[in-house]
């Protein structure tokens, strides 16, 4: 790894709005651990999980006291992206060997307290060789010696990645932490938010490694128009629509590379343009891309809020000609259709067929979906198309009912789909 990754931890009652921050602002990563409710057993967890990596793209931390293997299997289901392990009090390890021989010693981890480096390099290394741990999380005080001396000792002799854990808060501690302790990543806990592309830029002046935008040209070979500017075009990352043109001049877009959030320069007022800073609807990068005649940018970003100062998601609201066409876009379909049996199981209306299937409970969707398979076996039999067209979408319909039912989202999907091709 080139860059230290900064991991902020999800404060507990700010779950979701923290992972949909973090993401947008620079985080590489996200801890997650809550010991009120990992205490009390895994299910809320998986559901807290799973929703965490619907408001965040980023890889998820999960801290857990938990030595069964099909915990561990479930938090990696739920979209974890490694689990760091608290063994403290616990002598059977089995489970850990397996998990890590089923995903990989790269996504399990283990959560070291001891602060006798003597003692945390017996540990680590019999976690490393014998238990199946592929990297080290270090607890303890990064202002006590002892623990600056564990962790230099755990990265030169075990060898494997450290992560240390400070407190977040002033740049110039985090950058001494870092420096002392060699560590490849930091977990930032604080009473409050804070921008983690700030901080990068802060470090980054105290010569360590960040993970930042960086142009592959210069603005200096973009084509600009007879004002010195270039238009950029800004695009939902996700959606695909687009949001808004506005003009960037070379400091402009220097601040956008340096901040992570859309800079223009506003032609009326004669001054640069963070989008959002008035409304709050800020644009988070997600991409910058130049046309084949370096002379318009294409800006891929998270929007907040509207783009238009109308109040409209778009600027691209009013039509001046349209003929009509067929703009289904099939995923959004799919989305809205979930969505819309997400709404009905939240807020029930009397006689809804979707309502019924979800008091009916889980037996008889499954029920249902069975039924709805064989219909797509016998329509699949006969030459009419149209029927097995019909049949299909019944199956689509009450699969994703019990998608709802179950608490799995088409994102869960598709992530899982991407990874087979």
């Amino acid at each position: 790894m080139d860059y230290i990754k900064i991991i902020p931890r999800l404060r507990p009652e700010h779950i979701l709005k923290d992972a949909a921050y973090y993401d947008n602002c620079g985080a590489d990563e996200l801890y997650y651990y809550d010991a009120r409710s990992f205490e009390d057993g895994q299910e809320e967890d998986v559901k807290t999980i799973k929703a965490i990596c619907r408001e965040a793209d980023i890889p998820l931390n999960v801290m857990a006291k938990v030595l069964r293997f099909e915990d561990v299997k479930k938090m990696f289901y739920a979209g974890a992206k490694r689990v760091i392990i608290d063994t403290e009090g616990y002598d059977n390890l089995e489970a850990v060997k397996e998990a890590s021989d089923r995903f990989g010693a790269d996504r399990i981890w283990l959560y070291l307290r001891e602060s006798d480096y003597e003692k945390a390099l017996i540990r680590a290394r019999r976690a490393v060789e014998e238990e199946g741990f592929g990297g080290i999380v270090l607890a303890g005080d990064p202002s006590d010696q002892a623990y600056v001396r564990t962790a230099d000792f755990l990265k030169i002799k075990v060898k494997v990645p450290v992560t240390v854990m400070a407190g977040a808060g002033d740049d110039n501690a985090t950058a001494d932490i870092l420096k002392m302790t060699m560590g490849d990543g930091i977990i930032l806990d604080g009473d409050d938010a804070f921008d983690c592309m700030d901080l990068k830029q802060a470090l980054k002046k105290q010569s360590l490694p960040m993970n930042l935008y960086e142009s592959a040209i210069s603005f200096e070979d973009f084509k600009l128009n007879n004002d010195g500017m270039i238009p950029c075009i800004t695009q939902d990352y996700k959606t695909g629509q687009v949001l808004m043109l506005a003009y960037m001049t070379k400091e402009s877009f220097e601040k956008t590379i340096a901040s992570g959030k859309m800079c223009y320069y506003s032609r009326s007022r004669q001054e640069l343009w963070t989008k959002g800073d008035t409304s709050g609807h800020y644009q988070y990068v997600k991409s910058l891309s130049i046309d084949c005649d370096n002379d318009t940018i294409l800006a891929k970003v998270a929007q907040i809020g509207a783009a238009c100062h109308t109040g409209n998601r778009s600027c691209f609201y009013r039509d001046l000609v349209k003929k009509e066409y067929d703009d289904t876009n099939p995923l959004l379909v799919f989305e809205e259709v979930y969505n819309t049996i997400l709404d009905r199981k939240d807020h029930p209306r009397e006689g809804s067929y979707t309502n019924y299937l979800f008091d009916k409970g889980v037996d008889k969707i499954l029920k249902k979906v069975g039924e709805e398979a064989t219909e797509i076996v016998i329509a699949a039999k006969n030459p009419d198309s149209d029927e097995l067209k019909y049949e299909i979408c019944d199956f689509l319909y009450h699969m994703m009912v019990l998608m709802a039912q179950q608490d799995v989202s088409w994102k869960e999907i598709t992530d899982e789909l991407a990874t087979r091709h």
